[in-house]
């Protein structure tokens, strides 16, 4: 068995807008040089906070990581459709927002709650038969896509300014929340997407205990090392 160094193990970040995931991983890699980088559940460029990074041979154990449950908060646009679901996207309707007050988002939200079946969004990174279907949509083409199951355990409203409604939702992996967006907005009537998602939690970590990338790329490998949660503290989160 080959023993565990200081660098085997998990790094939280807290990601930046802007950046992808993929993006953190090989900044990271190539910053302080370390041959095995992974993350742990993907964010969009668009979202912000919590992203699990596994070092060296804690990568083996990012499937398990990635499995665990989520907290994301988040604000809509409601009045408004894009193809992506979210601000990123090119706008496919506008439709007037009707007279709503927050106990009015809160009772819809309810609808929500417990198992369903999601419909990933053309603009992902998920794979039909071996193509992402992002690039089959920067192309026009649109795919079926098979639903998912997936859960969620809360989704709250927190404040509403009118066309904007801020809400957070824990959720089990996999879960588009731009999607939940885009659905919430078929149910209104209006049309909706997001505009700002933020996860704060995955399984038993969270945002508060994550490291600003600017803060990261200022340390000494030494600091660095000072930062990993061990791997063997890691077998206890699976």
């Amino acid at each position: 068995m080959t023993p565990f160094t200081a660098l085997d193990g998990a790094l939280l970040v807290d990601k930046p807008a802007e950046w992808t995931s993929h993006d953190v991983v090989a900044k990271l890699r190539n910053h302080f040089r370390i041959a095995k980088v992974g993350h742990c559940g993907t964010l969009d460029p668009m979202a912000t906070g919590l992203l699990i990074l596994v070092l060296g041979q804690a990568t083996k154990l990012s499937e398990k990581l990635m499995s665990s449950d989520k907290v994301y908060e988040g604000v809509m646009r409601l009045g408004e459709s894009t193809d992506s679901h979210d601000a990123d996207g090119e706008e496919t309707g506008s439709m007037p927002v009707p007279l709503l007050s927050l106990s009015d988002l809160e009772e819809a939200a309810k609808s929500f709650l417990g198992d369903q079946h999601q419909v990933p969004p053309m603009v992902s990174a998920v794979k039909i038969g071996g193509v992402a279907l992002h690039k089959l949509a920067r192309k026009g083409i649109e795919v079926e896509r098979p639903p998912r199951l997936i859960h969620l355990y809360s989704y709250r409203f927190t404040d509403y300014e009118e066309p904007f409604a801020y809400f957070t939702v824990a959720c089990t992996k996999g879960t588009y929340v731009r999607v939940l967006a885009h659905d919430m907005g078929r149910k209104l009537g209006c049309g909706a997407h997001l505009t700002r998602l933020r996860r704060t939690a995955s399984g038993k970590f969270d945002v508060a205990d994550a490291h600003v990338l600017e803060d990261i790329l200022k340390w000494t490998p030494t600091e660095l090392t000072q930062h990993v949660i061990p791997f063997l503290k890691l077998k206890q989160y699976e």
